[in-house]
């Protein structure tokens, strides 16, 4: 079965975050990034999940192993579908999340999924090879990154839809492939680099895209959605 794609709520206000979500009549898998969190606390997790929305919490946690273990280990209290770390972090980084988020989820609750970023798809490889002085092709950096998440015990991976098939082919099909730079064709790439439109995102192998000015720039943001849920299904 097809996952809905995530809407990256990208507001900084629970009022603007609200209002957007007034616009739909059902629960939507959403995802809360530092610019919602970050000004507005834990409140904005319980808020929507009181709406029966379902949360990626993206925060890509990148820290010393233990203070990323006991973060991990207060987020996971919450009923997070999603959450992330850098794998840049490292393997040790990785498991101590992990064991985190074991720790900290509640008796007889199901564990977030816990996925690693790769490289952001706002960087180019030149970029990567510039400034983090990466000698590599994209495609190699992001493939070894997701190596050693899966070999940390992780579930998957934040990419672009143009290494998904790739990670699939090295990680297997239940290592999950999360992919934001999602546009319609139509769109403005923005800071976005390696980006594709869902329809291609599915013909390329994402477990569940994330998509976000395509819907919440959009002058009609709930058809722009229904647009984009068709695409991602293979119904358009």
């Amino acid at each position: 079965m097809t996952q809905k794609p995530f809407i990256a709520l990208d507001f900084p206000s629970w009022e603007m975050t609200s209002n957007f979500l007034d616009q739909f009549s059902e629960s939507l898998h959403v995802k809360v990034g530092m610019e919602l969190y970050l000004q507005n606390g834990p409140v904005i997790l319980e808020k929507l999940l009181n709406k029966n929305h379902r949360i990626f919490l993206d925060l890509k946690l990148h820290d010393i192993p233990n203070t990323v273990y006991g973060a991990m280990k207060g987020l996971a209290g919450f009923d997070l579908e999603l959450i992330n770390v850098h794998a840049a972090g490292g393997s040790i980084m990785m498991e101590k999340a992990l064991e985190g988020l074991y720790a900290g989820t509640p008796a007889n609750h199901e564990r977030a999924s816990l996925i690693a970023v790769t490289q952001l798809t706002s960087t180019s490889e030149e970029q990567m090879q510039i400034e983090q002085l990466i000698p590599k092709t994209i495609d190699e950096s992001v493939l070894h990154y997701a190596t050693i998440a899966k070999q940390a015990g992780l579930d998957g991976v934040v990419c672009s839809p143009r290494e998904a098939s790739m990670i699939k082919e090295y990680c297997g099909n239940d290592f999950l492939r999360v992919t934001p730079g999602i546009r319609l064709a139509e769109d403005d790439a923005g800071d976005q680099k390696r980006v594709t439109t869902p329809h291609l995102a599915r013909e390329l192998g994402s477990s569940y895209i994330v998509v976000g000015r395509s819907i919440t720039g959009a002058d009609h943001p709930l058809h722009a959605y229904e647009r984009i849920v068709k695409e991602w299904e293979g119904k358009a």
